[in-house]
């Protein structure tokens, strides 16, 4: 077999900010074209502070991607120099290596919603109580941890141009799906793909509608293992115990905040806190806010 030592520099000097480049003026076109639907409709579908936050979530989460861009190129060229193996650079090469992303993607956020840890890096995405475009910002500053999930992925060596430009075109897709104005689609669209009907059921709080629908682009991940709901009425969105505030920072990080002072005051607890549902904990936070205000005289 030959050689197929791929270096960072090599793959450093590739360009792959073209797609997001492209995409970046489309998007902004569609958060002022539902903006202004919006309030044609008399929908209020937009918050001021909220959008706000969400932009300033999304472009500080662009800023720490520049920064960690080498560590994580470094993890690929690392994974794909020690596999013996290799998938060419062809057109099937991509299809694979979409399915195969799609399905670790579906596996991560899933595992997102049921633990404590990886929750932390992920709820900042479902904090808000508006649902438009814009809430696709909203993307933690600390998400690159979960690059441990998709090192199966890497480790099958498809050709790092392939992976990035399959990753990438992954995150843009979650763009179009965070809206109220596109409903249901043709069935055969939304039998197969994620939708806005299926992700707007994905970020409600509604009792039937919580930790459902973790498919990525494909919804069909839902369907065989369980996790899919139909929408049938109408979403409430946000987070059972709400943030109450649109300090972006606070918004990133409050969840970790959370996390480490529960493990301070219960330190032989640490690992159930830390893998233990947030859903749960949550709603204990709740009902204990609740009980004390009952309590107050």
């Amino acid at each position: 077999m030959e050689n197929k030592k791929l270096t960072l520099d090599s793959l450093l000097q590739l360009d792959f900010n073209t797609i997001i480049w492209i995409a970046a003026p489309i998007m902004f076109a569609l958060v002022g074209l539902e903006y202004y639907l919006s309030i044609k409709q008399n929908k209020q579908l937009y918050h001021g502070k909220d959008f706000l936050a969400s932009a300033t979530i999304g472009f500080g989460n662009l800023f720490v991607n520049a920064l960690t861009k080498v560590a994580i190129f470094y993890i690929v060229v690392i994974c794909y120099n020690i596999t013996p193996w290799s998938i060419p650079h062809t057109w099937w090469s991509y299809i694979l290596c979409f399915i195969c992303l799609d399905f670790i993607r579906y596996w991560s956020h899933r595992i997102s919603h049921f633990q404590r840890f990886w929750w932390s890096t992920h709820v900042v995405h479902h904090s808000s109580e508006y649902y438009n475009f814009s809430t696709s910002f909203r993307l933690s500053w600390v998400q690159n941890l979960k690059i441990i999930f998709f090192l199966p992925v890497i480790m099958l060596s498809f050709d790092p141009v392939v992976f990035i430009i399959v990753h990438q075109l992954e995150i843009l897709y979650q763009f179009w799906i965070h809206t109220e104005l596109i409903r249901k689609l043709p069935k055969p669209i939304e039998y197969v793909f994620v939708t806005p009907s299926h992700h707007r059921v994905h970020h409600a709080v509604n009792e039937d509608y919580i930790d459902k629908n973790f498919g990525s682009t494909l919804i069909i991940w839902d369907r065989m293992f369980g996790s899919f709901k139909a929408e049938k009425e109408q979403a409430i969105y946000g987070i059972t115990k709400p943030v109450n505030s649109f300090n972006p920072v606070y918004l990133v990080f409050h969840a970790w905040g959370d996390l480490f002072k529960d493990i301070w005051k219960r330190p032989t607890k640490a690992w159930q806190i830390l893998f233990g549902s947030p859903t749960i904990w949550e709603r204990e936070q709740v009902k204990n806010v609740k009980a004390d205000k009952v309590s107050e005289p």
